[in-house]
């Protein structure tokens, strides 16, 4: 069964009120859809819509729900727990490392370099490289002494026995020439000839004939072979590759389009219904939202506006503003009176300190070297030292 409509030979004139080469229902790049399609999306869709509006529903109410416990939950209750392990944690970890672990490691680090380092460093400098600067020149001055040695003494000797060695080498030499010359000569009639004409005229024979009869054999078995794989493939093929390819062709096949095309369809309507769902979902939330402002948030605001505005007002004139002024009245007067309290309290103590001690010494002002201030130094008058009279 074709699952396509096929195309007609010529295509009929669209009818009035349509853009010619446009479908109902699909895009200008898509392909025509056939009947079973058509039958199959309006159902789907229908279905899908009534099954998926609930969810999108319930969805965009945790969706709401999740936001509100973010903004008002979780985020006052994730600073706190932050502010909490700031102060539990990570201040006095900070405090314990700036003020015990770095002035601990600090006093650490000077101890040892005063204790360790510095007494190496001294050692070092004032006796080990003393020492190993007497060992290298005394391994210098051996090293001299083995070089004359070997270059005076060795050297010649080793020459000598290599003279003598070679002498040996060669008289040992002339007497194996002849020796070789004779077992060549036994060696080549007694034993490489007889091997010759053993190989030429027995063993090569024998070998081609193997080799011919192995080559029989093995053409014989890859003719068997082939016929026996010929067999088996035509077996195969018949019994095997026939019958699933039928099956494969007029039975997957069609099974398979028409499972796409449902799964399309179903995808496609999962989508479409996704979307009018959070239509419906975005009006029914604003028909909440207008229900909630008219029903609690507007009664609210008219009673704030009208009765508590109004009744605030009344009592901030006549009653705050006026105990406001009282009250800064009264302290204006206590701070007067403590003013005055305080200033009899201390001329009555000057006049008991005047009246045990007498009066106070008055000291006399030093004249000061410089002039007053109204008579500054100008270039007109005589104030100097030099031009005073």
């Amino acid at each position: 069964m074709d699952l396509q409509k096929q195309p007609a030979a010529e295509p009929a004139a669209p009818p009035a009120g349509r853009t010619p080469g446009r479908t109902p229902g699909r895009t200008p790049g898509q392909a025509p859809e056939g009947c079973l399609v058509v039958a199959i999306r309006l159902p789907v869709r229908i279905v899908v819509l009534v099954l998926v509006v609930p969810v999108r529903m319930v969805w965009d109410g945790l969706v709401v729900v999740g936001r509100l416990l973010r903004d008002a939950v979780l985020r006052p209750l994730g600073r706190a727990l932050s502010w909490l392990g700031k102060a539990l944690f990570v201040w006095p970890l900070v405090g314990l490392w700036r003020y015990v672990v770095v002035p601990a490691a600090k006093a650490l680090a000077w101890l040892g370099k005063v204790l360790v380092v510095t007494p190496v460093v001294w050692l070092c400098r004032y006796l080990l490289t003393p020492l190993g600067h007497g060992l290298a020149w005394l391994v210098r001055g051996v090293g001299a002494g083995f070089g004359w040695l070997y270059a005076r003494v060795l050297t010649p000797v080793g020459h000598a026995v290599l003279r003598l060695l070679q002498g040996i080498g060669a008289v040992i030499a002339a007497v194996g020439v002849g020796v070789y010359g004779a077992g060549a000569w036994l060696v080549r009639y007694f034993v490489v000839v007889p091997a010759r004409w053993l190989h030429r005229w027995f063993l090569a024979p024998v070998g081609r004939a193997i080799g011919w009869c192995a080559r029989g054999a093995w053409r014989f078995l890859e003719l068997l072979a082939g016929g026996i794989g010929l067999v088996l493939y035509w077996a195969a093929r018949i019994l095997l590759v026939l019958p699933a390819l039928a099956l494969w062709r007029w039975a997957l096949v069609p099974v398979g389009r028409f499972l796409a095309v449902v799964a399309r369809e179903v995808a496609d309507a999962l989508g479409h219904a996704w979307r009018i769902a959070g239509r419906v979902s975005l009006a029914v939330g604003r028909f909440l939202g207008t229900l909630l402002r008219w029903t609690f948030v507007e009664p609210v605001r008219w009673a704030y506006r009208t009765v508590l505005t109004p009744v605030g007002h009344v009592v901030r004139d006549a009653v705050l503003r006026p105990a406001g002024r009282a009250a800064r009245s009264v302290g204006r007067a206590s701070r007067q009176a403590l003013a005055a309290a305080w200033e009899t309290a201390r001329q009555t103590r000057a006049d008991v300190r005047r009246m045990l001690f007498g009066e106070p010494v008055r000291r006399e002002a030093a004249v000061g070297r410089e002039p007053s201030a109204g008579e500054a130094r100008t270039l007109g008058s005589s104030t100097t030292a030099l031009t005073k009279d």
